[in-house]
């Protein structure tokens, strides 16, 4: 020892190491007895200069892998080099460091019994090696559990198609139906879970920015799920402050789904006891409204150390959640980005076996009515389009035979007149000989595809080069979607689609139309309503539709002559609670054309104050306009 000691003093050692590196470096004889270590100890491991000298490396190793690492030691004795042993050190603070070491064994090079070992740290990639590992197994589960919810309701489609092929009676026909109707909208969460993390992932996600209000958005949310938690007995209700019962700015759409999340995984997990959304204001400043909304249930909560791994992609609290509960495992992720996109946040608070909190604060602007009304008016001037005594003319590029009768008896229903193409090339010909409003354009297809197929028809003549073209795409990926576009696809539609997406693409964002859609019955008078609503939330019961219109025929007038007396007698608070009670059945009617007129006029009348002599004619035109809407609907649905 006496020689290595020397070997050190004479500054031999400098030579084989650089005492000013960023790398440990120890120097210890064949017994493990530490003779010398640099200035990095003490950034790295905690301890002074020399504090280490004379003491014993192997007291200093992870007891439980000493017999390991004295192994690897041994080696390092025999070997001039050795390379890339890892151990665990024991630090100053108590804790231990992922470290490894190259060793040089001074005996092969000067003689001397003693090694030099150039240590680095690597616990930061020992940590991420874990994590690699954690998240990878996490993704396989979460691949293993779509595999088993997608398959779940695909059996079950099949097998009830199967059923239905079989004689039966009436009753166990539409038990069939009912049950392929239940797999199909299963499906369509999962696949749609999965599409929203696309989008939201690839930047393509935009929100609106239009005047809402919570208290028209929360009784509807909430009625959403309140036959689910009658089922389960659990008491489900919300509270509004009145100071978050305003006029907002911003996306209600992305809203209601962040919500549709939480509120969905609160019942999900609650088995007794009650849920409770609350909307509040955490502050105002300068135009602008923090909104803050949780969901408190008191469901099975959340172990502590899955806190911090909740809001992942991929990640529920328990493996088995899944094999209990369903799902994707995306609806808090999901959640997370839109809420994070709106420049917002979301936390979550909660105990295993007590219940959980769910928080979320989004900035929304606030404006005034004057502002926000000639928003609203600028919409409804955009809305007006001209009548036209012709429908919608459609062609349908799908090489599929089920979805061109799916696609085709959707679209008879709204007064189209479509044409099919089996292919790009079929289409093409078709557009050379008739002109059409709407294109709707499968992207798998033989003989010609719908990448090729828009290239060809942009490069056609006016006005066939200008037709809207609408993707019907299995694939919307960021990659997907930027291919539609630059091929010249004017919008995308996700497969698989439902009829109100396809309405919504058509008469919604591309403006077709819309006054035609509805009813093909009297050509020579625009709709003023839509019952595409009633139908869709009674699966197109009859009954119930007629019984709707006709409460609706028989209670409209007694209200509207009531705003009317309330104007007469300035009583502006009344007019805006009178507003207030019939804006629900525009929607529940489809009266699109006065829903945000309604917004307005009860914003308008709140306070006490004498409206202008505008807002107070908006209120005539408002009570005319409905009046007109029920002598249409008494014509048009007589009992």
């Amino acid at each position: 020892m006496k020689s290595l000691i020397n070997y050190i003093k004479k500054g031999k050692f400098y030579q084989a190491a650089v005492e000013d590196g960023s790398d440990i470096i120890f120097i210890v004889d064949f017994d493990g007895t530490i003779l010398y270590h640099n200035t990095s100890v003490r950034e790295t491991l905690g301890y002074r200069a020399r504090s280490l000298v004379g003491k014993n490396f192997f007291d200093f190793i992870l007891p439980e892998k000493l017999n390991e690492f004295k192994s690897e030691f041994q080696k390092s004795r025999k070997k001039a080099y050795n390379q890339k042993v890892e151990f665990q050190f024991l630090c100053k603070d108590k804790t231990y460091r992922f470290l490894e070491f190259n060793s040089i064994n001074l005996k092969h090079k000067d003689k001397l019994e003693g090694l030099i070992l150039d240590c680095r740290d690597i616990t930061q990639r020992k940590k991420d090696a874990e994590e690699m590992v954690r998240l990878q197994k996490a993704k396989e589960q979460f691949l293993a559990n779509i595999s088993h919810e997608i398959r779940t309701p695909i059996n079950g489609i099949a097998g009830m198609a199967s059923l239905l092929g079989k004689e039966q009676n009436t009753e166990e026909r539409e038990t069939y139906l009912n049950a392929i109707r239940h797999s199909a909208e299963n499906l369509k969460v999962i696949i749609n879970d999965i599409l929203d993390l696309a989008a939201i992932e690839s930047g393509k996600l935009k929100f609106e920015k239009i005047a809402f209000n919570l208290s028209d958005l929360l009784p509807s949310l909430i009625s959403t799920f309140k036959y689910q938690a009658e089922e389960k007995k659990i008491m489900l209700d919300y509270t509004l402050d009145e100071k978050a019962n305003r006029i907002l700015m911003g996306d209600p759409v992305r809203l209601n789904q962040i919500l549709i999340n939480l509120i969905s995984n609160a019942v999900k997990f609650t088995h007794t006891g009650s849920i409770l959304v609350n909307a509040s204001v955490q502050k105002e400043q300068k135009g602008k409204c923090w909104i803050e909304l949780s969901v408190t249930d008191t469901g099975v909560g959340i172990p502590e150390e899955k806190l911090k791994t909740i809001f992942e992609s991929f990640s529920q609290a328990d493996e088995s959640v899944t094999r209990r509960y369903g799902g994707t495992g995306l609806g808090l992720t999901i959640a997370k980005q839109l809420v994070e996109l709106q420049n917002g946040k979301i936390s979550v608070k909660s105990k295993e076996y007590v219940g959980s909190v769910f928080s979320i604060v989004i900035p929304y602007a606030t404006s005034n009515s004057n502002h926000i009304g000639i928003t609203a008016q600028q919409k409804r001037n955009h809305q007006k389009r001209s009548t036209s005594q012709q429908p919608v003319h459609v062609l349908l590029v799908e090489d599929n035979d089920i979805n061109r009768l799916y696609a085709q008896s959707i679209l008879r229903g709204w007064n189209c007149k479509t044409d099919v193409a089996e292919n790009g090339l079929v289409a093409i010909e078709k557009l050379k000989s008739k002109e059409y409003d709407v294109v709707l354009m499968d992207i798998q297809m033989p003989v010609m595809d719908g990448y090729e197929a828009t290239k060809a028809i942009r490069m056609m003549a006016p006005p066939v080069n200008g037709v809207p073209i609408v993707a019907l795409t299995a694939n919307a990926t960021k990659n997907d979607i930027d291919r539609c576009r630059e091929a010249g696809m004017n919008h995308y539609l996700a497969k698989p689609f439902t009829p109100e997406d396809l309405y919504n693409k058509l008469f919604e964002e591309l403006r077709l139309n819309e006054e035609l859609v509805v009813s093909p019955v009297m050509h020579e008078e625009k709709t003023l309503y839509d019952l595409s609503y009633l139908k869709k939330v009674s699966n197109d019961n009859e009954e119930f539709i007629r019984e709707m219109v006709q409460t609706f025929i028989q209670t409209i007038p007694d209200s509207l002559d009531q705003l009317e007396d309330s104007v007469r007698q300035s009583d502006w608070l009344r007019t805006s609670r009178l507003v207030h009670q019939i804006k629900p059945s525009l929607t529940l009617m489809g009266i699109h054309a006065l829903k945000d007129t309604a917004v307005i006029l009860e914003e308008e009348f709140k306070t006490e104050q004498v409206p202008s002599a505008e807002n107070i004619g908006s209120v005539k035109k408002f009570v005319a306009e409905l009046r007109q809407t029920v002598n249409q609907l008494k014509l048009r649905h007589k009992d």
